[in-house]
């Protein structure tokens, strides 16, 4: 009995696409304007649609809503943080709502798409920092253990994706 050449395409153009499309909707926001380059003219970047995203340095719930310390990194065509390349700066995450702190805890990759809506004063150490604020409308948690694709955007992995809307 042979094979319909259909049956054997079919599950490499499925693999094709799942690993081409984005797990968050990037279409619009702005992958140009960095965290260092919001805080340097936050009236010129107050406002616009953009696709941020780090590891989790720090997560706090408060009583309306969940902020997410990161350090943001530059993103790959997937939205995925790129770790290997230098950081861009910490940037606060906000999210309406409730997210659980032990799974946005430190260490763990985020990319979020959201509004920029100003600039906060902290601390980072005995230091005083400026974070640009991205009030997120779209979060995504990348699984534990996935590595990033090396030249290609096709890899395998076990675990589980969390998009938060």
């Amino acid at each position: 009995m042979r094979a319909s050449p259909l049956i054997l395409v079919a599950p490499l153009l499925f693999l094709a696409a799942c690993a081409s499309t984005p797990p968050l909707d990037l279409e619009g926001a702005d992958r140009q304007l960095t965290p260092s380059e919001a805080v340097a003219d936050i009236e010129a970047a107050r406002g616009r649609r953009v696709a941020w995203g780090g590891v989790i340095v720090s997560t706090r719930n408060l009583e309306q809503t969940t902020e997410i310390e990161t350090l943001g990194h530059p993103l790959d065509d997937s939205g995925r943080p790129q770790t290997a390349a230098p950081p861009q700066r910490r940037f606060l995450l906000v999210h309406p709502g409730y997210l659980e702190a032990a799974d946005f805890r430190g260490g763990r990759l985020v990319t979020a798409v959201g509004t920029v809506t100003g600039t906060r004063r902290g601390r980072v150490g005995d230091a005083d920092y400026i974070y640009p604020v991205l009030e997120a409308e779209e979060i995504y948690l990348w699984p534990l253990g996935e590595r990033a694709p090396r030249g290609s955007n096709v890899h395998f992995g076990i675990g589980i994706g969390v998009i938060v809307r």
